[in-house]
């Protein structure tokens, strides 16, 4: 019996080895350090900095992060130290963001680079480092626009300001606040829609421009800066100044189509059970709000008659068969809208029908 134990006890103790395996090296505990900031962003406008980047979700150990994570925040010029911004704080995995007004000596003076770093501490105070930085340039930004004023015309809305140095470039920032309207039968080669925000740029400051993009019957909102675009090193980065106040503009269409051009007229006789008539072509239009045209005939000096009806001609052609043999019409021809707005009047054309 004794060796009989003995053995089972022995039996239970390999199995018992077996299940709790080879015990590892010890693992040294966490520094809880929130990993390094890789997407810095700064932007410059006017004496305001924006600046933007992702806090991280997980430590440098791929751990998560559970509480919120504070972040310093500097800057810097060439040489200089980095100087704090502001004691910060944010969550982990949030989308950080600070807006630093610059102080007077930064505002001031030649242009040259000022950098941005953030670097992220545990609450123990350490970390991995500082982010990759942001660069902008510190010194005066250029003058704001002042007396924005807009006009629609047919070609587009033209912007106007009091003109600065012309070798400012100028960023218009439009807006549009009608919403954007899909075609109802879109296909795989219609134009997209409208887009609600959109930079436009100008190489020098002459005080005006032309947006030539608009949709006639949408309404916009617009605003505008100056930009400076400085070498520094071989790279160019742009200095730009603060966006004016916004004007709203309500690109009503007032405005008839062009007036149709390249009126020709020619007679065919009559013939056979075939009646006389006067075929009209004329070159198209291309307003995209194009609803069609309107004929007018007139006889000698008699007034003007609509001999197209009430319906628009839909293409730039007319088959006119209420004339005469032996008579001579003069004909004129009208582009009408989908508003109902009618342009003037094209030249005349003449035509004699001929006797059979």
């Amino acid at each position: 019996m004794t060796l009989l134990k003995r053995s089972a006890g022995a039996a239970l103790l390999a199995l018992a080895l077996a299940g709790c395996g080879t015990p590892g090296p010890p693992q040294p505990p966490s520094l809880n350090l929130p990993d390094r900031v890789e997407d810095l962003s700064a932007i410059r406008t006017g004496n305001q900095v924006e600046l933007s980047w992702t806090m991280p979700k997980r430590n440098t150990d791929r751990l998560p992060i559970k509480a919120s994570v504070t972040a310093k925040l500097c800057r810097s010029e060439a040489g200089s130290p980095c100087s704090p911004v502001a004691p910060l704080a944010f969550a982990p995995g949030s989308q950080a963001f600070f807006e630093d007004s610059l102080p007077a000596s930064l505002a001031s003076g030649a242009p040259r680079p000022l950098t941005y770093t953030v670097e992220l501490k545990n609450r123990s105070g350490r970390s991995v480092g500082p982010s990759t930085p942001a660069v902008v340039l510190a010194g005066e930004a250029p003058q704001p626009v002042a007396g924005l004023a807009a006009e629609v015309r047919r070609s587009g809305i033209v912007l106007r300001w009091t003109a600065a140095d012309q070798h400012l470039g100028v960023r218009i920032l439009r807006r549009l606040l009608t919403p954007p309207v899909a075609p109802a039968h879109a296909g795989p080669l219609s134009p997209p829609p409208e887009p609600v925000d959109q930079n436009l740029l100008v190489d020098s400051d002459t005080g005006h421009a032309l947006d030539s993009s608009i949709t006639l019957g949408n309404a916009y909102e617009y605003r505008v800066q100056r930009v400076a675009h400085v070498d520094m090193n071989g790279h160019t980065i742009e200095l730009a100044g603060e966006i004016s106040s916004p004007i709203r503009v309500d690109a009503q269409d007032v405005f008839p189509p062009a007036v149709p051009r390249g009126l020709a007229a020619v007679a065919t006789a009559a013939e056979g059970s075939i009646a006389p008539s006067i075929d009209l072509s004329w070159e198209p239009n291309t307003e995209p709000d194009l609803a069609g045209y309107f004929v007018y005939r007139r006889e000698d000096q008699t007034p003007w008659q609509r001999v197209s009806g009430k319906q628009r001609v839909v293409g730039p052609a007319f088959h006119d068969t209420g004339v005469v043999p032996g008579h001579s019409y003069r004909y004129s021809v009208s582009a009408v809208d989908r508003s109902g707005h009618e342009s003037g009047r094209s030249a005349e054309a003449q035509e004699t029908v001929p006797n059979r």
